[in-house]
């Protein structure tokens, strides 16, 4: 966040709701705070808007495994927040277990979160889901670009069979 404008407990609350709700792997519950044109971004899904980024949630709910998520440092003013969460989870495509550090910004309008960009290290993610030829290839663009590719297809994938 960086405004210097007054805390908004609404927008701090709407931040911890949607974390409580992934929590519980609820992913309607997440979208619900969300506006109808959200957009969101992280370093594997570059560019969702609307519907997609919420698909993207759907998607992510219902298969994850072993998952935990923990959340902390939520701050809202009335325009942006931030908030600092941490998930668990085994990767299904290796079976390895993942601790993902995130640091999530939001912008708020009409009381829902209407942009949502997540920020997290790639390489480190890679590393812990592919072993070996992550730490060695993870690093590199035309990797992290097959990587986006491969979650590009497999969110399509998933849209397609709704």
């Amino acid at each position: 966040m960086h405004s210097g404008h007054a805390e908004h407990p609404g927008h701090a609350e709407l931040i911890s709701r949607f974390y409580q709700a992934f929590q519980c792997l609820d992913a309607e519950a997440m979208v619900a705070c969300y506006t109808t044109d959200v957009r969101f971004s992280d370093p594997v899904f570059v560019d969702l808007r609307g519907e997609a980024a919420g698909d993207m949630w759907r998607m992510l709910c219902s298969r994850a495994e072993d998952f935990s998520l923990t959340f902390d440092s939520v701050r809202a003013d009335e325009h942006s927040g931030s908030a600092h969460w941490v998930a668990r989870y085994r990767f299904s495509g290796t079976g390895r277990t993942v601790i993902n550090r995130i640091h999530a910004e939001f912008v708020f309008r009409d009381g829902l979160i209407c942009e949502h960009c997540d920020s997290f290290d790639l390489w480190c993610w890679s590393r812990q889901t592919l072993g070996f030829k992550g730490l060695m290839l993870g690093w590199a663009p035309p990797v992290q670009a097959a990587i986006r590719r491969q979650a590009a297809r497999a969110l399509e994938q998933f849209r397609a069979s709704r």
